[in-house]
């Protein structure tokens, strides 16, 4: 457990430098979550992320500033407003999988024939720990 658990971390900061200069994780991972999600509240965004949402608000002025993101006025609740992707926001999210998987293809590419059979497997075994409910 102790392995599988450093070797993810470690996985996980390599492709964390693949992202495009200038956004930080935190960043990037709100853009990916509205891509998911589509359209959220402030609040709804900062429970997916799991972050308070005085830190929710200094990350989307950050990324409403480099416009990634929009505000629309909820018609229904004129006080309230959604968070949605910008046209910049869809591209730059395109871009940061398209590095991060092709440095992993890179890598995937080098190994012999058994080790890319022996990583299919693994991933399906961590796509089904993933996948059940904690």
């Amino acid at each position: 457990a102790t392995r599988l658990r450093l070797a993810v971390m470690r996985l996980a900061r390599r492709l964390r430098r693949q992202a495009p200069e200038g956004i930080s994780p935190s960043q990037l991972s709100a853009l990916a979550t509205l891509e998911g999600t589509g359209p959220l509240t402030l609040t709804e965004l900062a429970a997916e992320e799991r972050v308070q949402p005085p830190t929710m608000t200094r990350i989307v002025a950050a990324l409403e500033v480099a416009g990634l993101v929009v505000r629309s006025v909820d018609m229904k609740d004129r006080r309230c407003t959604h968070l949605k992707l910008s046209g910049e926001g869809k591209r730059l999210i395109g871009r940061a999988r398209s590095r991060k998987t092709a440095y992993l293809a890179e890598r995937i590419a080098a190994l012999s024939d058994s080790d890319r059979a022996t990583l299919v497997a693994a991933t399906d075994i961590v796509e089904r720990f993933v996948r059940d409910p904690d």
